[in-house]
């Protein structure tokens, strides 16, 4: 089965520093305005998750919502969240750390056209 989100070993690592800070946490990507279509990760519980959002997967125990209309653009790629060195978000817990989540993506083949 092919994960619909997967990590980097660089984001895997940076999650485990933010867990000893913030706790548990999420991630949520929207594709919205303020911060663009940056994957925004939240301690858990303080972000709410609506009927318009789906749960995609966990990346590092860490579960991955998506907006649904975001999804549609999206339902054809496997999500490939990495770090890189920057300002992420403004109310994503990474900022201070002076790197930022950014999603890559693939194309699923016709092997694995469903995603699943």
């Amino acid at each position: 089965m092919v994960e619909r989100v997967i990590a980097t070993e660089e984001t895997l690592k940076l999650l485990e520093q933010l867990k000893k800070v913030h706790g548990d946490l999420m991630f949520h990507q929207s594709g919205g305005c303020c911060d663009g279509s940056s994957p925004m990760c939240y301690p858990r519980g303080e972000f709410r998750v609506g009927e318009s959002d789906i749960l995609l997967g966990e990346i590092g125990d860490t579960p991955f919502y998506m907006a649904k209309d975001q999804y549609e653009y999206w339902k054809h790629t496997q999500l490939i969240i990495d770090v890189v060195e920057g300002r992420g978000g403004m109310f994503s817990v990474e900022g201070p750390t002076g790197k930022r989540f950014l999603t890559r993506s693939r194309v699923f083949t016709e092997d694995n056209a469903d995603g699943v």
